[in-house]
């Protein structure tokens, strides 16, 4: 728990960098995972309340190959989503960035807290990992990436755009 505080994005960069640089993540996923726990904290302080202890959670765990960063807040009036950060505006940009970075991103609620999570594939340093056609070990079903969008969630005439998120 951190408090719901500026000063917290610093000191949770800091604590999940040394640990996960510690544990034989490569550096270039330190870093992935750093921009992510930042950027979700940032969200939760400029958007959301804090929980009822005047805190935020801040949380990663590492199930295999893939660390999932979450952040905890006492929940804003909308929901969390990806804003459209164009080039003049000064926000709306870090959904976009976590879900560039990321395998995946999502929104939970659970017990009164509202929780943003990222998924991050992590293969420890020195270990070899064969990935085939873009399939990641470990997550289930990605949306079918034949199948153009339509409508308002096309970005333009025969648009195909994936969202790597899924359900935690």
């Amino acid at each position: 728990m951190l408090p719901h505080a500026p000063s917290s994005v610093a000191v949770a960069r800091r604590r999940l960098g040394s640990e996960l640089g510690a544990s034989g993540v490569d550096e270039s996923v330190v870093d992935d995972a750093s921009v992510i726990v930042s950027e979700l904290i940032s969200n939760a302080l400029r958007h959301a309340r804090p929980l009822p202890s005047g805190q935020v959670r801040v949380t990663w765990t590492r199930r295999g190959d893939i660390i999932e960063i979450a952040v905890s807040d006492g929940g804003a009036t909308t929901e969390p989503r990806r804003g459209p950060g164009t080039l003049s505006s000064l926000g709306g940009r870090g959904l976009g960035i976590v879900e560039t970075l990321a395998e995946g991103w999502g929104v939970r609620h659970e017990d009164g807290a509202t929780t943003v999570w990222a998924q991050l594939y992590a293969p420890r340093v020195g270990t070899e990992h064969r990935v085939t056609a873009g399939m990641l070990p470990d997550l289930i079903e990605i949306v079918d990436m034949s199948e153009p969008l339509r409508g308002a969630d096309a970005d333009g005439p025969g648009a195909v755009r994936v969202s790597r998120a899924y359900p935690g």
